[in-house]
């Protein structure tokens, strides 16, 4: 069973990733960039068309996809740090302690998933002053699936860059995982036909129709589905991550 050490050793890691995120304000302000630009461009540019359509409010239904992309992003590239602490060997002090690598791994993926999850948060005020209305009676059950997708994308992340030595490789490869991930999960548009059935097999495509669900009551899958699916996934790629955190060489 865990003991006094392990709790003390994820909450160590934990505050590192907490603290160095606060103490960055160019990385706080840069990571909001380009949820912004999204809320504006296509909130505005498109708005107008969504509801010539019938499709209501596009802004309703935009901003949860929104506040997913900001807290994916950011989740997934924390584990560009895992090679940033290789390379100036902070990690080899880390993986000499005394301690199992499974709780420096569950530290730093909770870390990871807590800065993700107060850019999230960010997110979800800064649409609420550019014309969102969510709906706050459920904003804590909005909370657990923002957590959910910041734990499913640290943890892929973590584990991808346990694997690698290179940041530019690294950049590359999640590039190539993100982007077909955030395009296919409804964030941006409904999803139909082939493009739909592709989605249900993409994790946050459940994150976002769950958060969608809670936070504007517009989500189209049963809310215990989204969430069983987002659990269930957040629980193997954590397990997926500390196998493969396991097995690092340096």
């Amino acid at each position: 069973m865990p003991n006094s050490q392990t709790f003390y050793t994820i909450y160590i890691l934990w505050l590192r990733q907490l603290k160095r995120y606060l103490r960055s304000r160019s990385r706080m302000v840069g990571s909001l960039g380009q949820p912004i630009l999204f809320l504006v461009a296509l909130g505005f540019g498109f708005g107008p068309v969504y509801a010539a359509a019938g499709g209501g409010n596009y802004i309703q239904f935009l901003a949860p996809g929104v506040i997913a992309m900001g807290i994916l992003f950011t989740a997934v590239f924390s584990g560009i740090e895992i090679i940033w602490d290789r390379q100036f060997g902070f990690l080899k002090e880390t993986l000499v302690a005394p301690v199992s690598r499974t709780s420096i791994m569950i530290g730093r993926t909770l870390g990871g998933a807590t800065v993700a999850l107060i850019q999230g948060v960010v997110v979800l005020i800064i649409a609420s002053f550019i014309g969102f209305h969510p709906l706050l009676i459920n904003i804590p059950a909005a909370l657990l699936f923002m957590l959910g997708i910041a734990v499913i994308f640290t943890a892929l992340g973590t584990g991808i860059a346990s694997l690698l030595e290179d940041m530019q490789g690294f950049q590359l490869i999640m590039n190539f995982v993100v982007m077909p991930t955030f395009f296919l999960s409804g964030a941006l548009f409904p999803l139909s036909g082939v493009l739909g059935k592709i989605a249900l097999f993409n994790p946050l495509c459940y994150g976002i129709d769950g958060l969608r669900a809670t936070l504007t009551g517009l989500g189209q899958l049963p809310l215990s589905t989204d969430a069983l699916i987002v659990t269930a996934v957040s629980v193997a790629l954590v397990g997926i991550g500390a196998w493969l955190f396991r097995r690092i060489e340096v």
